[in-house]
């Protein structure tokens, strides 16, 4: 009875958890996607969180000159709007920095050279006096807004018309491709021999591509780098290329790859390889036939994993590739936009997310897979 009442509990507390746990992974993205349709004021001025909330903004205006006014009656009067009818609503106002709460919307203050100025609550702007004005520089005029909250999708717009972008994404899928399949196909052949082939040495090259999981890519990079420009010039190869690129992808890539392959063809059954062998199947017509169908999930997996690194990645594409036409990634692209003092930063928010659907609908489409990889050989 006491576990009967225990396992309700036990049962809510890991639902929690798990809730939890979703809840930190997915509030930073929500926080992207939505200061990626805000705009650059907004942004600068409060958190993602106020969003639909409105933003308090102290502003300034700068009143016009004399040759604005016009008279009505015995009365001289400037008048203007601060800013669109609807955009904002004003509440307080001063002539000093210090005295941004000195007056409210809709109040006629009296200056101290006898003028009547008033700020309504919509923008409206209305400077009186009894003599003609004879202003040749306008005032300022400090103000507190409330700006309801708004969205738009300039941000998107700025990213997907800029130049260049276009080439970078060909560009990404270029490097991508070709720097996700062959890893896969070198590992797979590799993974096969060191799970089912016996030869000298096999569990101490396991034990080596265990130790190089462990090896920084940015400590291996330039050692690698001085060695692909040496056989360059060997070779006659050119230095930065595609080629080099999906070569450096390769080898960073190949440890994780061989270890998570052979693990899986490890747990195979043993007896549908005997079977095959015993019918006078070769190793490679058993790695086609058996093993291959058989370590799709794992496939997957990994290609979801390399997917995600060589699209996102930013250092070894400008190491061995390069900018320019033709070689800039996406990732190189965004910074580009960025400019050299950071000040078009909010498009970060929304290139993050132009970036981010390809390799959401690759997650996506091979999710079954990927789960299926991860918890191969946990359940024989």
């Amino acid at each position: 009875m006491q576990s009967a009442n225990k396992l309700p509990l036990a049962t809510l507390a890991k639902h929690a958890t798990v809730f939890l746990l979703v809840l930190l992974w997915t509030l930073p993205t929500l926080g992207l996607l939505i200061s990626s349709v805000r705009d650059k004021d907004s942004l600068t001025t409060s958190g993602w969180w106020t969003a639909l909330a409105p933003a308090e903004r102290n502003e300034v205006f700068r009143t016009p000159t004399a040759e604005a006014q016009t008279q009505s009656g015995d009365v001289f009067v400037i008048e203007d709007r601060l800013f669109e009818e609807g955009a904002r609503t004003l509440d307080t106002w001063g002539q000093r920095p210090t005295e941004l709460t000195a007056n409210q919307a809709g109040d006629v203050v009296t200056l101290d050279n006898g003028t009547r100025m008033t700020l309504t609550e919509d923008g409206q702007f209305r400077w009186e006096s009894d003599e003609p004005f004879e202003l040749t520089r306008g005032e300022r005029v400090f103000y507190v807004s409330q700006v309801p909250p708004t969205f738009t999708l300039n941000n998107y717009e700025e990213v997907l018309s800029s130049e260049g972008v276009g080439r970078a994404f060909i560009n990404t899928l270029t490097v991508t491709l070709p720097a996700t399949f062959i890893p896969i196909l070198i590992a797979a052949f590799a993974a096969y021999a060191l799970a089912w082939m016996n030869f000298p040495g096999r569990l101490w090259i396991l034990a080596g591509i265990v130790g190089l999981l462990v090896v920084p890519l940015q400590i291996s990079l330039i050692p690698v780098l001085r060695m692909y420009t040496g056989l360059s010039g060997i070779f006659g190869w050119e230095a930065k290329s595609y080629g080099g690129v999906w070569l450096a992808h390769t080898g960073f890539g190949l440890p994780l790859a061989v270890y998570l392959l052979r693990n899986y063809m490890a747990g195979l059954p043993k007896e549908v390889m005997e079977s095959a062998r015993m019918d006078g199947a070769s190793h490679f017509e058993v790695f086609r036939t058996i093993v291959l169908p058989l370590s799709i999930p794992a496939l997957a997996s990994f290609a979801i994993f390399q997917f995600l690194w060589v699209w996102n990645d930013l250092l070894v594409a400008l190491v061995f590739l390069g900018q320019g036409e033709g070689k800039t990634v996406m990732t190189a692209q965004l910074v580009e936009l960025l400019g050299s003092r950071g000040d078009n930063w909010e498009i970060l928010t929304s290139g993050a997310f132009i970036t981010m659907l390809v390799p959401l609908v690759v997650f996506v489409s091979m999710q079954r897979y990927f789960v299926r990889g991860l918890l191969a050989g946990s359940v024989k």
